[in-house]
C-alpha cells in the first residue's frame, strides 16, 4: 500500500458550509513534471496579465491575478477541483474530525451561484429548513455571483452564535426569500443506533469521520447486548450521508465482509491514482491504532442486512453500498444514490496552500463506475414524504455543471433495472409538503419496509 494512502484518504461532495471531498494528500515534490510548457498559450497569458496590470480601471496586485488564474484553471475542470488558500486548506483538515464551525450544509457551485447539495442532520441549516437544490444568491448583503466557492464558504463561516442571512431561490417558491441562520460549532454524531424491534438492529451513519469505524463497532456490540442474543437482521442507514473519510468507508465495509475482500478500487492516469483497498486493517487504520474490528463478534459478517440509500447518499456511502451489493452481502433498498465517484488529491503548493485535483474514479469490486451514476438499489422503495422532491428536485452529481463522465459505456436500461419496486400505498400527490419523518421513527416508511424484508428472510431461513 502506498505511503500516500496511509497519510489520508477522504471522499465526498462540498465544503460543509464547508466541504468534504474525496481525496488523499501528496507532496508536490514527489511528482515529476516532464510535460513541455505550452509556449504560445503562456505568451497569451502573459499578454493578458500585462494588459490588466497596465490598463485595468484600478490597480490589481500580482497575487490576486495569479490566485484568480489558478482558481479559473481548476474550477473550469469539474465541480470538485479547486484551489485552497491557507484558511481553506486548514478547514479541510479540521472538518474531518467531526467538529467544525459553520452552518452545516454541503454545497457546490452552479452558474456562479452556491447550490445546496444537502443539509446535514441536526445542524442549524437543517433546522432552518434549508433543502437540497436551493440556490443561495446572497450572503447578508453580498451577492454570491462573482465569488468563488471558497470565498462564499468563508462568508458562511463565522463565530458561533453570530447570525447570517441567506437569500435563497427555490424552485417551488415564486420569488427569492430570506432565512436567518445562527452559526454554531457543528458536532456531528456520525453513528446512531437503536433496537426498533427485538432481534433487529438499526444503525445510521450520518458522515464518515475519523472515528466512525470505531463508533460503528461499539454500536454493533451495544445492539447485541441490548438484544441479549445474536441479531436476526440489521438495517444500515446511509440515507443523506454525504461521505467523508475513505479509511472510514473501508472500515465500515470491513465490519460486514470477510477479511481481505475487495472494497473499492481506483483508476487514474498515474500509478499513485491506481489503488485496490481491501477489508484489512492495513487499509482502514490510521497510524498505530488498535484494530477496532478485531474483537467484533463474527456474526456480523453474515447477519442478514438491508442497506438504505437515497439521492443524498454520496461518495463513502456509495462505496460501502456498492461493496456490500457486489459481494451479495446485503440487499440495497431505497432510491438511486448521488453518483459522486471521483477521487480528489490534495497537492500542497507551499505557504500552507494547496490544489484539490480530480485524479481518479472509484469502482465497485465488480468493476462498476460510481461516477455520475450512483448505486442502483436492488429494491426501489420511495419515501412517500419526499417522493416528489426526490424525483423532480433532488440534486445529483450528473446535474452538476462540468461533472466528470462515468468512464464506462452505458449499460442497457434492462441490465440495470432493479429486481423489484415497492410503491407506497395512497401516495399523496402533494408529498413534497409532508414533513420528513425523523430517521428511525415508527413512521419511517423505508425503515419499516427494510424490517419487513428482514423478517421475511428470517422466516425463509427458519424453513
Amino acid at each position: 500500500m502506498s505511503r500516500r494512502f496511509k497519510e489520508l484518504g477522504l471522499i465526498s461532495i462540498g465544503l460543509v458550509a464547508g466541504i468534504f471531498v474525496s481525496l488523499h494528500f501528496s507532496a508536490l515534490a514527489e511528482k515529476e513534471m516532464p510535460l513541455p510548457l505550452p509556449v504560445e498559450e503562456l505568451r497569451a497569458f502573459s499578454d493578458v496579465f500585462g494588459r490588466i496590470k497596465s490598463d485595468y480601471v484600478e490597480p490589481v496586485s500580482d497575487k490576486k491575478l495569479i490566485t484568480e488564474a489558478i482558481n479559473g484553471m481548476l474550477s473550469g475542470l469539474d465541480p470538485h477541483s479547486a484551489y485552497l488558500d491557507a484558511e481553506g486548506f486548514k478547514e479541510l483538515q479540521v472538518g474531518t474530525q467531526g467538529e467544525f464551525g459553520g452552518l452545516g450544509i454541503e454545497v457546490g457551485m452552479e452558474d456562479g451561484l452556491v447550490k445546496v447539495i444537502s443539509p446535514i442532520e441536526d445542524t442549524p441549516a437543517f433546522q432552518a429548513g434549508i433543502q437540497s437544490g436551493d440556490l443561495i444568491i446572497k450572503l447578508d448583503d453580498t451577492l454570491v455571483k462573482g465569488l468563488t466557492l471558497n470565498d462564499a464558504v468563508k462568508r458562511m463561516r463565522g463565530k458561533p452564535g453570530s447570525t447570517i442571512r441567506l437569500t435563497i431561490v427555490r424552485k417551488t417558491e415564486p420569488k427569492p426569500f430570506q432565512v436567518d441562520i445562527v452559526r454554531a460549532v457543528i458536532k456531528v454524531q456520525s453513528v446512531k443506533f437503536k433496537l426498533p424491534e427485538p432481534g433487529y438492529g438499526f444503525v445510521r451513519i450520518t458522515q464518515f469521520q475519523e472515528h466512525t469505524g470505531e463508533n460503528l463497532a461499539t454500536a454493533l456490540e451495544n445492539l447485541r447486548k441490548q438484544n441479549k442474543a445474536p441479531l436476526q437482521g440489521l438495517v444500515l442507514d446511509l440515507r443523506n450521508d454525504p461521505g467523508g473519510l475513505l479509511t472510514a468507508a473501508v472500515g465500515v465495509s470491513a465490519a460486514f465482509l470477510p477479511k481481505d475482500s475487495l472494497v473499492v478500487y481506483t483508476e487514474g492516469r498515474t500509478a499513485d491514482a491506481r489503488m485496490r483497498l481491501l477489508a484489512n486493517p492495513d487499509y482502514y487504520l490510521r497510524g498505530s491504532k488498535k484494530d477496532y474490528l478485531k474483537d467484533l463478534p463474527g456474526e456480523f459478517t453474515n447477519v442478514p442486512m438491508v442497506v438504505l440509500v437515497n439521492g443524498g447518499s454520496a461518495s463513502a456511502s456509495e462505496i460501502v453500498a456498492g461493496a456490500l451489493q457486489d459481494h451479495k452481502r446485503a440487499v440495497i433498498m431505497g432510491t438511486q444514490s448521488f453518483g459522486k465517484g471521483s477521487v480528489q488529491t490534495i497537492l500542497p503548493l507551499g505557504n500552507n496552500t494547496a490544489i484539490k485535483l480530480t485524479t481518479a474514479r472509484y469502482y465497485t469490486p465488480s468493476g462498476r463506475s460510481i461516477q455520475a451514476k450512483g448505486i442502483e438499489p436492488d429494491i426501489i422503495v420511495e419515501d412517500p414524504a419526499t417522493a416528489t422532491f426526490d424525483s423532480t428536485l433532488r440534486l445529483r452529481e450528473a446535474d452538476l455543471d462540468k461533472h466528470l463522465s462515468n468512464g464506462q459505456l452505458e449499460q442497457s436500461e434492462s441490465s440495470t433495472k432493479p429486481a423489484h419496486k415497492a410503491t407506497p400505498k395512497n401516495k399523496d400527490e402533494n408529498a413534497e409538503k409532508i414533513e420528513i419523518a425523523e430517521f428511525g421513527a415508527k413512521n419511517d416508511y423505508q425503515l419499516n419496509q427494510a424490517l419487513n424484508l428482514l423478517k421475511g428472510m428470517s422466516i425463509l431461513r427458519g424453513k
